[in-house]
């Protein structure tokens, strides 16, 4: 029982200590007194003086009647809204004899604007420029005393609801997003035509390697390039040039999104391609008398060559059906299959011929030639040249499948379009045709002034091979980005819009004459270390002579490229018949030309003279067709500026080629032509000419040189 209150007991406890000293408050003999009934709870926190407002004020306090208004009970008592806020919402309209009455409150949460402005998070800040041409645009802004006028012209009708605005019209792709997909369709497509080009000059490498540049190089040269000269000349010419735009008309126009459309024409291909490969291989030795009358009155030589065409001819059939998945990738957008798969052709052919030089060694040291190579080599060869082209045919069914497309073969071709894509291949196929007949021409002529001239390296393996080289920026380049384009300008020229065509055409000559001209002298300047780098194994007089070949088809790459795009544009147009002519005179001055240094320059130099004559004459047709479709698009091919472009990138080159040229020849003459020094003499010769090129180049602002500057830097993030 607690001890009754004491005030001097309360006083002593309240002191300096005990009066009697002895204990402490840290004494533990000590004993605390019990807490006092009425004072234990004075201190204690209110429970309701935080949550009273009234409780704060102490006058409010003492006059504050908690009998008649108790506190509410806790858990119940709403929080206090903040001190500065907006009234609430009024419940009637404004009225329009008050003014600058409160506005209500904006709502809760992150579309709340601020008191005084807008939200700074969706504020449009406009510079003078803005300023000016929204003023220009005469808009009329919303009048805030139009409610005055109303009320004084009296009550009216029911007010009229205001007409939805029309939705905006979308904006129109800008060219910057065009150009950035063009350049990423282009980058992919050139990234795997730059590895197959890679793989096949390792191809070509290991070819010389085995069988020489002599007659037996020569013969497997005709028979591998026997396949492609048939194709070329019955579908081949069809596939890739008319049925493109064909493929985006039936994508556009066709409800099924022109997989019927495609269903037939790899129908209808695959068809006509066995018949003309169980035609092509019964003819085999009329092919290859047709081919080279000089290989096919050596008996030893016809034999390997027959030999070696009745196992590629068969390729004929896959190379078309590659060609026509393709094209049906490309026209949905897809470009990248076409260019890698062509890779695994080229790692089963290395594959093949690295086979047949561990067996039986290189030319240089068995000296093999058609007399001597045995059977079992030959089917070896022919075996694995075969099997590339069917794995390069095959692997292109998963990116179909990935595409949405699925092959069903389709015989109903009557009535289907596919009457008119024929007749405008007819013009390609005599086109083609006209080309091939200038091809079969140097081909005769080059294999005869090989034989005659008694030297490695100078008939037509050699002729191949540099032209293997030469047309690698052209198909890395050029035809990458005319790829990507083509699609485009089909549509443009569906739409009967000739400056989009016009536009497409400038901009893919100039974008690829940035690197087609200086590359075009670079081989004029640099061929020699090229090819002695490059063929060195087969020996140095033959890549010697090979080099010799390169330079003289250099300047030649600039108009074979102008010539390529310009017909891109007859091609969007369905317009067959326009290349047809120009590629007979193409033809027949190349196989003129040929021809005559044939019979004016002695055997080894005549194949240098037919690379020169190739570029001639494209140089003429050029000039031909560019007239031509420039008449087609109402006179105006922009020729101005493209004429300007590729003019001040030549006079960029020429002093940028006799530099690096001269430091080539000079590391040359210093250190010998073997493999080390050649790559020596590339390495700085092609240093100092793209050096003084980019300089050059810069010197003139070039804009397209500058542009592309800007892109890498963009890339690299500088």
């Amino acid at each position: 029982m607690n001890a009754p209150y004491d005030g001097d007991r309360g006083q002593n406890a309240g002191g300096a200590g005990p009066s009697d000293g002895s204990a402490t408050p840290s004494d533990p003999r000590r004993v605390d007194p019990a807490p006092d009934p009425y004072l234990q709870d004075a201190y204690n926190r209110d429970p309701y003086r935080a949550q009273d407002l009234s409780a704060q004020d102490p006058v409010a306090e003492v006059l504050y009647d908690r009998a008649a208004h108790p506190p509410p009970p806790p858990g119940t008592y709403q929080q206090p809204q903040p001190l500065y806020q907006q009234p609430p919402a009024a419940q009637y309209a404004p009225d329009p004899r008050i003014w600058a009455q409160t506005p209500p409150p904006e709502p809760a949460g992150p579309s709340r604007h601020l008191p005084y402005g807008e939200d700074a998070a969706t504020t449009q800040f406009v510079g003078v420029d803005d300023l000016v041409t929204q003023a220009s645009e005469g808009h009329e802004g919303p009048d805030a005393f139009a409610h005055l006028f109303r009320d004084q012209e009296g009550p009216a009708g029911p007010p009229v609801p205001p007409e939805p605005e029309p939705d905006p019209a979308p904006a129109p792709p800008k060219s910057g997003s065009r150009a950035s997909s063009l350049l990423k369709s282009s980058a992919v497509m050139a990234a795997g035509t730059l590895v197959s080009r890679l793989t096949g000059f390792v191809r070509s490498l290991v070819i010389t390697a085995a069988l020489g540049a002599a007659l037996l190089g020569d013969s497997f040269t005709i028979a591998y390039t026997l396949p492609t000269m048939i194709y070329i000349l019955t579908v081949g010419g069809g596939l890739n040039s008319v049925f493109v735009p064909q493929l985006v008309r039936s994508m556009k126009d066709d409800e099924d999104g022109g997989e019927a459309y495609a269903n037939r024409l790899l129908t209808l291909v695959m068809v006509a391609l066995g018949v003309i490969v169980a035609i092509a291989v019964f003819a085999a030795p009329l092919l290859i008398h047709l081919m080279s009358s000089t290989i096919a009155n050596d008996p030893a030589a016809d034999n390997v060559a027959t030999t070696f065409a009745r196992y590629c001819l068969p390729t004929i059939f896959f190379m078309g059906v590659h060609v026509v998945m393709g094209q049906i990738l490309n026209a949905r957008g897809r470009f990248g299959a076409m260019m890698w798969t062509p890779v695994l052709n080229n790692i089963v052919m290395i594959f093949t011929f690295g086979m047949f030089i561990w067996v039986y060694g290189t030319s240089a040291e068995s000296h093999m030639g058609v007399q001597t190579i045995p059977p079992e080599g030959i089917r070896l060869l022919g075996i694995g040249t075969l099997l590339g082209l069917v794995v390069q045919a095959l692997a292109m069914i998963p990116y179909l499948r990935e595409a949405g497309f699925r092959f069903r073969p389709r015989f109903d071709w009557k009535g289907h379009g596919l009457g008119k894509t024929v007749k405008l291949a007819k013009w390609t196929v005599l086109f083609v045709f006209a080309n091939q007949a200038g091809v079969l021409v140097v081909t005769q002529l080059a294999t005869a002034a090989g034989k005659a001239s008694g030297r490695d390296g100078a008939g037509f393996l050699a002729y191949s091979n540099a032209q293997l080289i030469w047309g690698m920026p052209q198909a890395i380049i050029t035809v990458s980005v005319m790829a990507a384009l083509l699609p485009r300008i089909s549509r443009a020229a569906h739409d009967n819009d000739p400056g989009a065509v016009r536009d497409d055409i400038s901009q893919g000559l100039r974008n690829s004459a940035v690197a087609i001209v200086p590359v075009a002298f670079a081989f004029l300047a640099l061929g020699v270390p090229m090819c002695t780098l490059l063929y060195s194994s087969s020996g140095t007089e033959a890549a010697r002579s090979m080099g010799f070949i390169l330079m003289a088809f250099g300047l030649g790459l600039i108009p074979y490229s102008v010539q390529y795009v310009v017909l891109r544009g007859f091609y969007a147009y369905e317009d067959t018949r326009t290349p047809f002519y120009n590629t007979v005179i193409v033809a027949g001055v190349n196989a003129a030309a040929s021809a005559l240094c044939y019979v004016v320059l002695p055997a080894q130099w005549a194949v240098v003279g037919m690379a020169a004559s190739y570029g001639l004459a494209y140089a003429v047709g050029v000039g031909i067709a560019w007239r031509r479709l420039r008449n087609r698009l109402g006179g105006d091919l922009d020729g101005a500026h493209v004429v300007r472009t590729y003019a001040r990138l030549c006079l960029a080159a020429i002093p940028a080629a006799v530099i690096g040229g001269g430091v080539g020849f000079a590391l040359l003459l210093g250190l010998g032509e073997g493999a080390l020094s050649s790559l020596a003499a590339l390495i700085f010769g092609g240093a100092a000419l793209m050096g003084v090129f980019f300089v050059a180049a810069k010197r003139m602002r070039i804009e397209e040189i500058n542009g592309m500057v800007g892109m890498v830097r963009g890339r690299l993030g500088r």
